[in-house]
């Protein structure tokens, strides 16, 4: 262990160990202990799929035997880009059984981003859907691993062509044997730094916490949790989502999309009572509810996260979809904040809650790492058992993240209040948050000036009551392109389309801060009238 990513000190860990937040137990324990408890209890619904806990645990060691007949070992990095559905389940804890590392992907992402991030995983594997959002996943198959040479295996749910089947690999009923909770359970994507790509390693021990103290806060075998969002983003997987759904004997149902016409019938017909959305949804359900008749009256809680959710917003949520609302703030790194479920209105409308853990570190500081006032606003800093201390093959990004002793540097803004609650003020990094989906803006940028006619380019955030923020660009450029075109070239170089930028300003020069660096806020500052050149 530390080789590929940087442990916990042993002094630490073994505080850990002592103070129960580390019990020795991997999350594949943890659900074969809820299998053997409530076997016959409804694990997993997806579409006409509907699974117990027993045939879910059975299922799990099958694939998992079929997967080892494949050729995938103990210690593989194995990329898996799958919708939400039965397979992601399966497939999830089949790879944590065999000892391999599931490098969990967001179905969004296209060629350009996964080119980069398998380079970093060298997977032996890679799992996809044969088609999901209109995009043939297949294809996209065949030019990454042309790419990416350590991909010995490509397996398909669905129709195949000729890649591995994942419907002929559940072999024999043996079940597989644990690992170590210290091993690697799985790595996800930060979804907060600027650059490329960066995987998140997540050991069973760190990872096992999260769900666990969520779900203690209020989560029970009674409850049926909607996925709504790609279980491959942390908030809907492990906050306490689907982990902790299948550690305490609850229901979870699949969503395919977020979508108010797939979810509120799920609601409806499963008696769904919580979910977990980020604003944008959450705004766009509570309109729903003006012309969709399903009946939501089994919802008893919206978890909220992925980027602040406005006072008035959530106030106007909670009336219209009648539940009660929980804030959340968190970062694939590790950190979670949330508010509690007895929380006065005041706090869940207007904060985004504690850490569910004493152990948790939290710092406010200035520029110069300095602590701020009490009240005042500074860059939060944190460590804690189950915030990581550096990324996968990273040791460059890991140093500019996270200070010599372990605490991870947010880039977020924050103030505490004096009831300990946090409220994020903004951020210090070059991200743009459009709808709960990051994108750098060095990134974005690097790929629009790999166009012939554009000899320059910034990223900047503007405004946007829907999604939160959207994408404009200023360009530098021999002539005006439309935003159709540019568009179409970000997307035949593979760049996800939530990248896409929404709106095109176009200048002589982008104009520069003192010490060089692209002076955003002089070019925010140009966009915050009416839109023009787009």
């Amino acid at each position: 262990m530390g080789r590929d990513w940087t442990p916990y000190p042993e002094s630490t860990a073994a505080d850990y160990r002592r103070a129960g937040h580390w019990q020795g137990r991997t999350l594949g324990e943890r659900f074969r202990e809820c299998a053997r408890r409530y076997p016959d209890a409804l694990a997993v619904v997806a579409g006409a799929a509907r699974l117990t806990y027993a045939e879910l645990d059975n299922r799990c060691d099958r694939l998992a035997n079929g997967l080892v007949a494949l050729g995938v070992t103990a210690r593989d990095r194995v990329v898996v880009q799958l919708p939400n559905g039965v397979e992601f389940v399966e497939v999830l804890f089949a790879l944590m059984r065999v000892g391999a590392t599931p490098v969990l992907v967001m179905p969004a992402y296209r060629r350009q981003e996964l080119r980069a991030l398998m380079q970093i995983a060298e997977p032996a594997a890679y799992v996809v859907p044969d088609h999901y959002g209109g995009f043939d996943f297949r294809t996209q198959a065949r030019e990454l691993c042309v790419d990416v040479g350590t991909v010995r295996h490509v397996v398909v749910a669905g129709e195949p062509a000729e890649f591995t089947p994942v419907r002929e690999l559940y072999h024999g009923p043996e079940p597989r044997p644990d690992v170590d909770a210290d091993d690697l359970a799985l790595c996800v994507m930060s979804g907060g730094t600027t650059g490329g790509p960066k995987l998140v390693p997540r050991t069973h021990e760190n990872y096992a916490y999260l769900p666990n103290a969520c779900a203690a806060a209020g989560l029970d075998r009674d409850d049926i949790y909607l996925a709504a969002l790609p279980l491959a983003h942390n908030f809907p997987l492990a906050c306490p989502g689907l982990l902790g759904t299948l550690t305490s004997g609850g229901t979870a149902v699949m969503s395919p999309t977020s979508s108010p016409d797939d979810a509120f019938p799920l609601i409806e017909r499963a008696r769904v009572t919580w979910t977990t959305l980020v604003p944008s949804v959450v705004e766009f359900w509570t309109e729903a509810t003006r012309w969709h008749r399903s009946d939501l009256s089994s919802l008893r809680l919206v978890q909220v996260g992925g980027s602040v959710f406005r006072p008035e917003s959530a106030r106007r949520a909670t009336q219209r979809l009648d539940c009660g609302l929980q804030q959340v703030y968190g970062m694939a790194e590790g950190l979670l904040t949330m508010t509690a479920l007895d929380d006065p209105d005041d706090l869940v409308l207007t904060t985004q809650g504690r850490p569910p853990c004493p152990a948790d570190e939290v710092r406010l500081v200035d520029p110069d790492g300095v602590d701020v006032e009490a009240g005042g606003v500074g860059e939060l800093w944190t460590r804690g058992p189950y915030t990581v201390r550096g990324y996968f093959r990273a040791p460059e990004s890991s140093a500019g993240s996270f200070t010599p002793d372990g605490l991870y540097r947010t880039g977020d803004l924050a103030r505490r209040l004096p009831s300990g609650h946090l409220v994020i003020e903004g951020r210090l990094k070059d991200v743009i948050n459009r709808g709960g989906d990051k994108i750098p803006c060095a990134e974005l940028e690097g790929h629009l000036v790999a166009h012939p006619a554009i000899s320059a380019a910034a990223a900047v955030p503007v405004p946007d009551s829907e999604l939160g923020e959207r994408v404009c660009v200023f360009l530098v450029c021999e002539r005006p392109r439309s935003l159709r075109e540019i568009r179409a070239f970000l997307q035949a170089r593979g760049v996800a389309s939530f990248k896409f930028p929404d709106r095109i300003e176009y200048v002589d020069r982008l104009p520069l801060t003192k010490i060089g660096k692209i002076d955003r806020k002089a070019l925010m500052a140009r966009i915050a009238g009416p839109a023009a050149g787009s």
